[in-house]
């Protein structure tokens, strides 16, 4: 039986950031490494960005063998005796620890039909399905206007393929963005030859030879050749459940990225934390949060005390438009729009208690940092005050 000073669940970016974490503080101390993908831990955005545009498939990997990790992949931990500190995997091997790491990440969301007839966007074998499809296959459907949707679309059009893009919402990225800007995207998408199918909810699959028919709930009926779906994710708790961790949208740890259970430790898209910028609890599914909230917790389970109250921002490239969003982004808030070139260049505010909150960065460049300097600022402030503000800051 294996025995780790440290052991990682997941094999994903937070878990490699975990291990240099630990590593910067602990050079000797045995790591193990469990994952359910048989891949080593690569970077996950570009799956659905540079990779469709001939960046080499090469340049995603980690390289975490450099942390001197074991490396246990292509299993699945079923079983965790929190008093022992043992946990178990799918093929019975039973593995020690003292210090663990929950980097479980999450699952896509699933329709309750189509089985293996669409393909649920996360992973590279994802990546490599779509890919081996895109060359054989003319006409696609994407299921969801949010942010892996948006993105996939946009990279099989630019691939030449005919893109239908479905979704319940008024507009692309509607949880995101102000209404004006949705409708200017569904309309950009549609100059790229994209057909948007909006207020519509996909509610049937048929196979029909080589071809997929698709049932809408306004009774439409859209064929095509392959179906994608990028419909948000659903953490992994089932065994931080089994483990006793206190759950919340998620698994629930303190600043210090600390579980209910001592030396239990939780990090990236399945961990919940407080964040006192904000002002609310958070959990966030995005590269920059995966990467700093893990070096952050393999550096707290190696020795130091750092509570993680970093603010995250994301990114995306939809053809050629862009943006980067600082902290909460989100369109139920207060939204204050300063545009230097009506929704194609300029800053949105996102507001809360006159309090910023968050802000898209829209083809608007190098200015992350002063984004999250302002979120993290006590003031209040007037939606006119912030006319100009980022920029003036250039």
């Amino acid at each position: 039986m294996a025995h780790y000073k440290y052991l990682i669940i997941g094999g994903g970016m937070t878990g490699d950031a975990a291990a240099q974490g630990i590593r910067e503080l602990d050079y000797d101390g045995s790591i193990g490494l469990i994952g359910e993908e048989k891949d080593m831990p690569y970077n996950r955005p570009p799956l659905s960005k540079g990779l469709w545009k001939g960046k080499p498939l090469e340049t995603i990997w980690r390289h975490t063998k450099k942390y001197n990790v074991d490396f246990h992949l292509g299993r699945r931990v079923e079983g965790i005796d929190v008093q022992a500190r043992q946990v178990t995997d799918d093929q019975g091997s039973q593995y020690l620890y003292d210090k663990l790491l929950f980097a479980t990440g999450g699952r896509p969301h699933r329709l309750p039909f189509g089985q293996d007839l669409i393909i649920y966007y996360r992973t590279l074998e994802d990546f490599r399905r779509l890919h081996a499809a895109v060359q054989q296959r003319r006409r696609f459907a994407v299921i969801g206007g949010g942010f892996i949707g948006s993105e996939i679309a946009a990279a099989l059009a630019l691939n030449g393929r005919e893109v239908t893009l479905i979704f319940p919402e008024v507009g692309i990225g509607a949880y995101l963005f102000p209404p004006e800007l949705c409708k200017f995207l569904n309309d950009y998408y549609r100059q790229k030859d994209i057909r948007v199918v909006t207020g519509e909810f996909v509610t049937g699959i048929e196979k029909r030879g080589a071809e997929l028919a698709l049932q809408t709930s306004n009774h439409q009926q859209i064929v095509v050749d392959g179906v994608v779906a990028g419909l948000g994710i659903e953490p992994n708790v089932e065994l931080a459940e089994q483990a006793g961790l206190t759950l919340e949208d998620g698994i629930y740890v303190d600043e210090f990225l600390r579980t209910s259970q001592p030396d239990i430790y939780a990090a990236g898209d399945v961990a919940m934390t407080y964040s006192p910028t904000l002002g609310r609890n958070r959990r966030a599914e995005h590269e920059d949060n995966a990467n700093v909230m893990g070096r952050t917790a393999g550096r707290n389970m190696a020795g130091t005390e750092e509570p993680y109250h970093y603010v995250p921002y994301f990114y995306s490239d939809l053809f050629d438009l862009g943006y980067e969003a600082v902290g909460a982004v989100d369109s139920r808030l207060q939204i204050v729009a300063d545009w230097e070139e009506p929704l194609r260049k300029g800053i949105v505010y996102y507001m809360e208690r006159k309090r910023v909150r968050g802000v898209l960065l829209w083809n608007v460049w190098e200015q992350v940092d002063a984004a999250r300097d302002l979120i993290e600022t006590v003031y209040e402030f007037r939606p006119e005050e912030l006319k100009g503000r980022l920029r003036a800051a250039k």
